[in-house]
């Protein structure tokens, strides 16, 4: 398992018994823990839209809106023209909440301290105070709040159940008419945090989410935000950070670990030889795509065995491919008498990647049955050779169940598959996809990877990581293949680390199709897209995990 501690997610009662604990147990007042959190809020705003002059904060009565009396101040000690707006009467006001409005309000009366430009000048005040505070919907000017550069949601918070009426409903509303960017404190206002599907009733638009120590169900499932949802730490130590979920989201830290520069006397042998077994007439690109990407994941030696007819086709994408042609059945897939050469040849590799391209033919299916029974080489399982087991599942397990929990066999179904594998329908799967993985891992011992949005990855102890990159398009032809190759790749080169090199897989494969996106967009994003832009995912992988703050893309 990883050395690092997990980024737990958390629900709306398991975060106020952190905020509780990290108070009383470890002495860190929760008006610090308000202070560092509406810090983050204005440090993030500032950052994101540095051109904007003015910016309006929605407060509510509760703690949400004392974390935005805190931005509200923050934000005018950076010299921004500041418009707050209570949803309420101030003399409701309780705890950390009333005391942060009495120090904006005291801040409000107070000249602005500003900095001389000249070298040595002493800071001066100025008369004019940038911050206003507005005591209602219906006091004079308050038009004005909607129509500042930046709006800061700080209406209602992770504890809130909905439904959202009265004042904060209409403040909503007029949030989502207003043309400016939103950024929400802990959550749109009016979300219900525990929620992991679609939200009901009203609920603030938002182009950015701030939430603090941990992120919350609804973060992570709901796409509540057009934007990135981040997630700062604002003081409660790993300690009081407890779960009852078992769920963990994917950081770059945790992928970060395994793409350490390599040492200088490196040589192809150290890095993994990885065997892709697939492909058969008229789905040759299949196999071809699965071998090129363990190689650009970084793989040593990458072998593609395919049926004979096919090799020349195969060999053709990529000069780096090694091949090796395989007895094939009427159909040009692979046929049973192949099954001694691919022994043979995986007694030479590191990694077995089975069933990119390779058909739905029964003969070849028996192949991809034997390979996954007889052999103890970390296996990656995708596409049809995952439909060789269908009616089948438990061959899966086999009779030697101490020799089975040694070793490592990843499955990776799209919903589709999975229904395939588990006779469920598809949508009973999308409905549950969380327990449906964690329940089929453990039973059969493999490491399951479903997936879809937020792919779901379980391991055979149930423990279980949900995968926070990736985009509607990458729902296309072959990127699955891609998939299978960067799994295959990554367990090349970490062969005692075998479930981190899953995540990392999952997790780069992700953000390669973040990536391209960024230049293709969604409907003209291909699967060979992602190759080209996983050394970028690398990059930046590495890059993020340095950052103080984790961000989920929008």
């Amino acid at each position: 398992m990883l050395t690092g501690l997990p980024m737990k997610i958390v629900t709306s009662s398991e975060m106020r018994e952190i905020d509780r604990v990290t108070s009383e147990k470890f002495g860190l007042p929760s008006l610090t823990l308000m202070e560092n959190a509406g810090s983050a809020v204005a440090e993030f705003a500032l950052i994101t839209y540095p051109a904007a002059k003015t910016f309006a904060v929605i407060c509510g009565k509760g703690n949400n809106g004392g974390d935005g009396f805190v931005v509200a101040r923050k934000l005018r000690d950076a010299g921004r023209e500041v418009r707050v707006l209570l949803l309420g009467d101030a003399k409701e006001l309780k705890g950390d909440a009333a005391a942060n409005y009495q120090a904006l309000l005291k801040e409000s009366k107070s000249p602005l301290l500003r900095k001389r430009r000249a070298k040595g000048g002493a800071p001066s005040r100025s008369s004019a105070s940038p911050l206003q505070i507005f005591p209602g919907l219906k006091a004079a000017g308050v038009a004005s709040i909607f129509q500042s550069d930046v709006l800061i949601d700080a209406i209602l918070g992770t504890g809130f159940l909905p439904p959202v009426s009265g004042v904060y409903a209409q403040a909503i509303a007029k949030i989502n008419a207003a043309s400016a960017a939103v950024i929400s404190v802990d959550i749109p206002s009016g979300a219900d945090t525990d929620v992991m599907g679609n939200q009901t009733g009203a609920v603030s638009r938002s182009n950015a989410v701030v939430t603090f120590t941990a992120p919350h169900p609804a973060q992570v499932f709901g796409n509540l935000s057009m934007g990135p949802t981040i997630i700062v730490p604002i003081g409660s130590p790993d300690e009081a950070i407890q779960s009852s979920l078992n769920l963990n989201l994917t950081t770059p830290a945790d992928v970060a670990v395994l793409l350490k520069p390599r040492p200088r006397d490196s040589n192809k042998g150290m890095y993994g030889h990885v065997l892709v077994v697939g492909g058969s007439v008229g789905k040759a690109g299949a196999a071809a795509m699965a071998g090129f990407s363990a190689l650009r994941a970084g793989a040593g030696l990458v072998t593609v065995a395919t049926p004979k007819s096919i090799l020349p086709t195969v060999a053709g994408f990529h000069p780096e491919l090694m091949t090796e042609p395989l007895a094939e059945t009427g159909d040009g897939t692979i046929s049973v008498h192949a099954l001694g050469l691919l022994q043979k040849l995986a007694e030479k590799t590191t990694v077995l990647a089975i069933g990119p391209g390779i058909s739905r033919n029964e003969e070849s299916a028996e192949v991809v049955r034997e390979l996954v029974m007889d052999s103890d080489l970390p296996i990656v399982l995708d596409a049809d050779g995952l439909n060789a087991f269908e009616g089948r599942v438990k061959d899966l397990n086999r009779k030697d169940r101490a020799k089975d929990a040694k070793r490592t066999l990843v499955l990776t179904p799209h919903p589709g598959e999975m229904s395939r594998l588990t006779g469920l329908s598809t949508q009973g799967i999308q409905r549950d996809r969380i327990n449906v993985a964690r329940a089929f891992a453990k039973e059969h011992g493999v490491i399951l990877v479903l997936k879809g949005d937020r792919t779901i990855v379980a391991d055979p102890s149930g423990e279980t990581w949900v995968n926070p990159t990736g985009n509607p398009g990458m729902a296309t032809g072959g990127t699955g293949d891609i998939l299978t190759g960067i799994v295959a790749g990554m367990l090349a080169q970490n062969a005692r680390q075998p479930f981190e090199a899953v995540l990392a897989a999952v997790y780069l494969h992700g953000l390669a199709g973040d990536i391209a996106c960024e230049t293709v967009g969604e409907h003209s994003l291909v699967a060979t897209d992602l190759v080209r832009a996983l050394p970028e995912a690398f990059r930046r992988t590495r890059a993020e995990a340095a950052e103080k703050w984790v961000k989920i893309a929008g």
